[in-house]
């Protein structure tokens, strides 16, 4: 009886709760990051100076391949302890390089109320193109305000809990890992600064500045100096300050704390070592901004006359969203009372001084200089070198003048044409130059009579110098002639008789 009642009682599902209860304390914090802007290659840099898997007993050929060729793009990152035993979250990483709405779709799946909390955007920049940063934040920030538009309800109480949590951490100094320490009383609210929050996204944002190391480019190259660097930092700090952002100047060989911040702002901590996390503003080349650190205030200390309170009023206009129209540009980008507008002015791309030589840059300090056009430099040239040419004959043949002999006869009048009838004109080498004798002295006559008639009534001895000179280079070229004249085979022809 005691063994029937045992076979009818319900089983009890108890491996079930057990397996339940092991995967659920193994499974890893999930994180998001979602890449933006850069090229493919960049992004790879990116990745690479994020990842933490650094230790050489790991096979090298299992890493997650990247795949970020078209559109969207994704991998994975296991983020691992210090002794890179343990592994602290999985970090799902989605890339896009196009700010184009038309992907705005593709985002959309990614914001979800469970995600939102655990998301982190980061834009790419690029120091090989500075000049382009004020256009890419400005459409990549018109993407991401698009993209929050387009989310339902639910999501959109997500974002405005996300933005609170992250601008209450205003609230106590940062620690060593970036979060906050709570050192005011719970109920003392730190108030706001100017421009600060005031166009929040929904989510974190931190602005990567990739290869720093070509500033020294800019600066030899380019005579790049102080002042251009430090209005780039002041223009983006003054606009990354009204979302609440994050900025970072980085190089592929040395990220700095890339890492740190990065995994501070998802909330990513290590149990065995804590990285500090400390601002830097003042080395150009290695600027770190801290979120909920900055202010107009400490914006200003780097050089007097940027205007702050301009360039944020003008930034809260530039990425409003064109009415009627989802691109991310419009007609006003190109007025120079806009942010872009002030920023491209300041920070010109060289491009646009090349095909427009007449715009030349306000500040700049470089080794440039205007060119010609092509062709009107080569025909200048071939110009001055027939005339160089030409003095070089005539010096020539002057030299050998003077050095010929003037004690030799030469033919009569009438025996000259007799002869010049005879073989043609007279024509010999000098200096690998053919030369018609006749036709030069010809020329040479009529250049001293005329010389010889300009300077008559300043020197009245001159045509009588002027004539001795005819006179002996007549007497060397009628003595070629004769020579000419007397040895038909050594003496080339241009006619015949």
């Amino acid at each position: 009886m005691g063994a029937r009642r045992l076979r009818d009682a319900p089983k009890k599902e108890i491996w079930s709760s057990l397996l339940k209860s092991v995967s659920s304390g193994k499974r890893l914090p999930e994180k998001q990051l979602l890449v933006l802007g850069g090229s493919p290659s960049t992004q790879h840099d990116f990745l690479e100076s994020l990842s933490t898997d650094t230790s050489p007993r790991r096979d090298r050929t299992r890493k997650p391949p990247i795949a970020n060729q078209f559109a969207l793009g994704y991998t994975y990152q296991d983020v691992l302890d210090a002794d890179h035993e343990d592994t602290l979250a999985r970090l799902s990483i989605y890339t896009l390089s196009d700010p184009s709405p038309a992907f705005t779709p593709l985002l959309k799946p990614l914001l979800t109320p469970r995600t939102l909390p655990n998301t982190l955007v980061v834009i790419l920049l690029d120091w090989s193109s500075p000049w382009l940063w004020a256009a890419q934040l400005r459409d990549w920030i018109r993407l991401l305000r698009g993209l929050v538009i387009s989310l339902d309800d639910e999501c959109k109480d997500a974002l405005e809990a996300n933005v609170i949590e992250w601008r209450d951490r205003k609230r106590g100094a940062a620690g060593p890992d970036g979060a906050p320490t709570n050192s005011y009383d719970d109920e003392v609210q730190v108030p706001l600064g100017a421009g600060e929050w005031d166009e929040p996204l929904g989510v974190p944002l931190c602005v990567v500045c990739q290869n720093a190391d070509k500033i020294v480019s800019l600066e030899r190259e380019r005579g790049w100096r102080d002042e251009q660097f430090d209005f780039i930092a002041q223009f983006v700090r003054t606009v990354l300050l009204k979302h609440g952002a994050s900025l970072i100047y980085t190089m592929p060989e040395a990220p700095g704390a890339l890492q740190t911040l990065v995994h501070s702002s998802l909330g990513i901590q290590s149990m065995l070592l804590k990285k500090q996390l400390k601002h830097n503003v003042a080395d150009k080349d290695h600027i770190l901004v801290p979120p909920n650190w900055d202010s107009w205030g400490k914006i200003r200390l780097m050089t007097d006359g940027f205007d702050v309170e301009g360039v944020s009023q003008a930034w809260s206009e530039e990425i409003q969203l064109p009415a009627g129209d989802e691109d991310s540009g419009s007609p006003s980008e190109e007025e120079d009372d806009t942010a872009v507008g002030l920023y491209e002015d300041t920070i010109r791309d060289p491009k646009t001084d090349l095909v427009l030589p007449g715009l030349t840059p306000k500040n700049a300090k470089g080794f440039e200089i205007e060119s010609k056009d092509t062709q009107a430099f080569l025909s200048e040239q071939i110009e001055m070198l027939e005339r160089l040419r030409a003095e070089d004959e005539r010096e020539k043949l002057v030299r050998d003048a003077k050095k010929a002999p003037m004690s030799v006869s030469y033919l009569s009048a009438d025996e000259g044409r007799n002869v010049e009838e005879h073989i043609g004109p007279v024509q010999f080498n000098m200096g690998g130059i053919q030369v018609d004798a006749d036709d030069m002295l010809k020329r040479l006559k009529d250049r001293e009579a005329s010389r010889a008639a300009e300077l008559e009534p300043k020197s009245p001895t001159l045509p009588a110098d002027k004539e001795m000179d005819t006179q002996k280079l007549a007497n060397f070229f009628s003595s070629l002639m004769k020579k000419s004249g007397s040895s038909a085979a050594s003496s080339p022809r241009r006619d015949e008789v």
